[in-house]
C-alpha cells in the first residue's frame, strides 16, 4: 500500500470530499472474476458490473464530527447467462479530522458491514482505500440474520480500491464459514469511469 495519504480538498456542492472526490461517477467493467464456495470446492465465475457512486453532501454527529459522504449501488451479473448474482447498496464515509474511511452496506441476504480503514496515496497520482471489518470487532463489525450466522457467517472483510484517474481496480475478500470450513471468497475487477 502507499503513503498515508496527503489529502487534498477535493469540493463538490460545497462539501470537500477529500480521498473519496476520485469514485463519484459511474462506473463499469467487464474483466470480473469472483471465487465463491461451494459444498465440493470452489465456483469461479466471470463476471459484469456498474457501481454508481453519488456525492450525497455531509452529516455531522453529535455536533462534534462531520462526514463527506457517497451513496453506491453495484449490481453484478455473471457473464455466462447475464444474471444478477450480486446486488449491494451502501455508503463511503470520510473523516477529515482523522483521515478515517468507512463502507458500510447491506446486501440482501441478511448481512451488514461497517468497515474502516485509511486512505492513502501510491505512486504519483493513485488514491488507495483500504477497509476492513471483523465479525466481533468492537469498532469496525459485521451483523448478520440468525440463518446466515448459523450457516454461512461471515467472519471477516476486506476491501481494497485504487483509482487512478478514471481507472479504477478493486480487491475484496470474504472469510465465511460455510459448509463446514472457512473459505476465503474473492472479488476483484477493473472498472472504467463512464
Amino acid at each position: 500500500m502507499g503513503e498515508e495519504a496527503n489529502i487534498e480538498e477535493t469540493t463538490i456542492e460545497g462539501v470537500n470530499y477529500g480521498p473519496l472526490a476520485c469514485l463519484v461517477g459511474n462506473w463499469k467493467g467487464d474483466k470480473g472474476v469472483d471465487v465463491a464456495p461451494e459444498p465440493d470446492g470452489e465456483e469461479k465465475n466471470l463476471y459484469y458490473e456498474t457501481i454508481i457512486f453519488e456525492a450525497i453532501g455531509d452529516v455531522s454527529n453529535a455536533e462534534e464530527q462531520v462526514l463527506s459522504v457517497l451513496r453506491y449501488h453495484q449490481v453484478v451479473s455473471r457473464k455466462s447467462n447475464d444474471e444478477v448474482f450480486h446486488n449491494e447498496t451502501g455508503y463511503w464515509m470520510w473523516d477529515p479530522k482523522t483521515n478515517i474511511i468507512m463502507q458500510s452496506f447491506s446486501i440482501p441476504r441478511g448481512v451488514c458491514v461497517l468497515a474502516g480503514g485509511q486512505a492513502s496515496v501510491a505512486g504519483e497520482k493513485e488514491t488507495v482505500l483500504a477497509v476492513k471489518a471483523l465479525k466481533d470487532d468492537a469498532d469496525w463489525a459485521i451483523i448478520e440474520s440468525p440463518f446466515m450466522r448459523d450457516n454461512a457467517s461471515t467472519r471477516e472483510f476486506s476491501h481494497s480500491i485504487t483509482v487512478d484517474g478514471d481507472k479504477l481496480v478493486y480487491e475484496e475478500t470474504t472469510i465465511v464459514d460455510i459448509y463446514g470450513k472457512v473459505f476465503e471468497h474473492t472479488d476483484r475487477n477493473r472498472m472504467q469511469r463512464c
